[in-house]
């Protein structure tokens, strides 16, 4: 099922989409919740209620504001360095364990949305993730219990200020890669019953038209079942986290000579069997 959230004057709100046409799940059926992270952590029994409700439901009639599927994650949590393709074009040693960091919450932006880019930075690079929806939580998770605790896929953009990234003391990671609208998610996000094997879904990134990143996470080095129980001995997953799982080969920093993001460019991140998440860049007034 295609879920996504929407803004009301009543706040956040879940819909699904019955073909083109986008139904609210409590209105549908009051039973269900009408918040995003409560529907999932409602679990598979809600996912199958709802799926029901929408077949006969009326659909909304205005126009509505798109959020990001999860408009407001506990955490956003990401994984550096985990594609073997991106590893080589980089020259770097694939790391013995998945490198964790992590983006502000403040970074999240929905489809259509506009990325500003930094007065502070000349490096913006685009990264195309697939992202994982936490829905049933726990701590110290089995890796062979883990793709039961996710709930839903989306298609993700880890916007990375490279000079921010590489040339600050220490490395400054989490501060590269947490500039507000730095996180574009969605446009909605994949029930995991639809992807029955995340280990094997096209992914692509094409800036203005062209296509600067094709691969598929197959090249994961670390696959989805071990992020989430690695992740899960560090910090109690909620419902509603998000798990930024890395990016393949072809960013910008890896290019000769480098490429980055200025002014009216357009990113447009496809992953098979989830949809296309589309985000326009502008100068920070």
């Amino acid at each position: 099922m295609k879920l996504l959230s929407y803004l009301t004057d009543r706040g956040p709100r879940i819909a699904a989409m019955r073909d083109k046409d986008v139904i609210d799940l409590h209105d549908a059926d009051p039973s269900l919740p009408h918040c995003p992270k409560a529907f999932l952590a409602a679990g598979a029994e809600a996912i199958a209620q709802a799926e029901k409700a929408i077949e006969s439901a009326r659909s909304i009639t205005s126009p509505i504001t798109l959020l990001p599927p999860v408009p407001s994650p506990e955490k956003m949590l990401c994984i550096g360095l985990n594609y073997a393709d991106h590893a080589r074009e980089t020259n770097a040693t694939p790391p013995p364990c998945p490198v964790l960091f992590n983006k502000l919450p403040s970074a999240l932006l929905p489809h259509e949305g506009t990325v500003l880019l930094p007065k502070v930075s000349r490096q913006v690079d685009y990264e195309a993730e697939l992202v994982l929806v936490i829905g049933r939580g726990g701590r110290y998770i089995a890796e062979s219990d883990a793709l039961g605790h996710v709930a839903a896929y989306c298609c993700g953009n880890d916007v990375s200020a490279r000079d921010w990234q590489r040339n600050k003391p220490g490395g400054q990671w989490m501060a590269g890669k947490s500039f507000d609208t730095f996180a574009p998610l969605g446009p909605w996000m994949i029930t995991a019953d639809e992807i029955p094997d995340p280990g094997k879904l096209h992914i692509q990134l094409r800036l203005n038209g062209q296509v600067m990143q094709d691969s598929n996470t197959a090249e994961l080095i670390f696959p989805v079942a071990h992020l989430v129980s690695y992740i899960s001995q560090v910090c109690t997953l909620k419902p509603g986290d998000l798990i930024f799982t890395g990016t393949p080969g072809g960013v910008g920093m890896g290019r000769n000579p480098e490429v980055y993001l200025k002014p009216g460019d357009v990113t447009e991140i496809e992953i098979e069997q989830i949809g296309i998440l589309r985000n326009r860049f502008a100068a920070e007034a």
